[in-house]
């Protein structure tokens, strides 16, 4: 299972929302760069980078984005605001995978030539739901749209490799939704990345029992509850 330390990023900043909201916001770093080395030299698998700014169309912080590529070794996904065509070849072309969720569910057609374009291994499908009901637009705005038959729905697509947050537990320390997450780990031909509520090692060994492909590790991490060395025992 990957390890998988998360950056979001806001205003240039190192940051975490509690459940989302850009209005419970805890600042961790104001050297976004300085912490993608420390993730990195501790033995992260991969780096997670979301856009908070760009997800919720206030603003941007691609260049310290791309100072992080150009730093960093490891494989990045990147995350957050991938809404528009020539900016998603772009920062596919720079990182190892890049992570749509908006654009998924909103554009298939485009979905549809971007996976022809970049592949299956390139594409992480974010499906981030409260409660299984699919969220988008930074979860502000609901779907209507059932977790499990919208992945079953990408699978047959072509993807494989899939984001999901339940956003209700998302920086709140409360432990991972293991419910969810067993049954899109039993869909087959998936890769799950299982995000939210990790506190704490025992979560991270619950996540791995689920056969998840990786797990992220956000707040936790930040507020040394785990870290990636005992977490990468576990992987």
């Amino acid at each position: 299972m990957k390890i998988i330390p998360a950056i979001d990023l806001m205003n240039g900043q190192v940051v975490r929302l509690y459940k989302g909201d850009p209005k419970q916001k805890t600042v961790y770093s104001n050297d976004p760069v300085d912490i993608a080395k420390q993730w990195e030299s501790a033995g992260a698998d991969i780096l997670h980078l979301v856009d908070l700014d760009a997800t919720l169309g206030i603003g941007s912080n691609i260049e310290i984005i791309k100072k992080i590529l150009d730093t960093i070794s490891i494989p990045i996904e990147v995350a957050g605001g991938l809404r528009d065509k020539s900016l998603v070849l772009e920062m596919a072309n720079l990182s190892k995978r890049i992570v749509l969720g908006t654009l998924a569910f909103k554009d298939k057609p485009l979905l549809k030539s971007l996976l022809s374009e970049l592949g299956p291994e390139k594409i992480v499908i974010s499906v981030d739901h409260k409660d299984g009901e699919i969220v988008i637009h930074g979860w502000q705005k609901g779907t209507g749209i059932e977790l499990i038959p919208s992945i079953k729905e990408f699978l047959e697509m072509g993807f494989t490799e899939f984001l999901l947050t339940n956003v209700s537990r998302d920086g709140t320390l409360e432990g991972p939704d293991l419910e969810f997450l067993e049954q899109a780990c039993n869909l087959p031909n998936t890769n799950i990345i299982a995000s939210g509520g990790i506190s704490n090692i025992n979560d991270v060994a619950d996540v791995k029992e689920k056969n998840a492909f990786g797990v992220i590790l956000g707040k936790a991490l930040y507020e040394k509850k785990i870290s990636i060395e005992e977490a990468k025992k576990l992987s």
